[in-house]
């Protein structure tokens, strides 16, 4: 896991927070870059073996699925300095709120793509050498 930050007895609660949600979502766009990568390779599977088009057309989604939230996730991380502004409990709340969402969203693109490398890998079991 890259940007893991080391978190000081003298760490207000504020700075913690921001810390762990700062190396969470940096391990979720590490993940889902290399997820990206993986689904370029089961593309070559699917092409060059498999030819089923509905692997394919899972692939596919998954593809932009996974570039779309990885947009999402960049900005985010952009933007989360501006926790940091936050001097009341509506703002920290939009913040959590938006952490939040954005955990729920990996984790089904995750659970998606489990399915997908659980439906090629079926496949290829199938598959006759000839």
């Amino acid at each position: 896991m890259n940007g893991t930050k080391k978190i000081y007895a003298t760490d207000s609660d504020k700075v913690i927070m921001f810390k762990k949600d700062n190396t969470e979502i940096k391990n979720w766009i590490e993940n889902l870059e290399f997820v990206n990568e993986e689904l370029e390779y089961f593309d070559k599977i699917e092409q060059k073996i498999l030819r089923n088009t509905t692997i394919n057309q899972f692939i596919k989604t998954s593809k932009r699925n996974t570039t779309l939230e990885l947009s999402k996730l960049y900005r985010y991380e952009n933007n989360m300095s501006k926790i940091m502004e936050c001097d009341n409990i509506q703002c920290d709340t939009y913040y959590l709120n938006n952490h939040e969402q954005n955990r729920r969203t990996y984790l089904e693109l995750l659970v998606q793509h489990n399915s997908l490398k659980m439906k090629i890998y079926e496949d290829l079991l199938e598959f006759n050498l000839r």
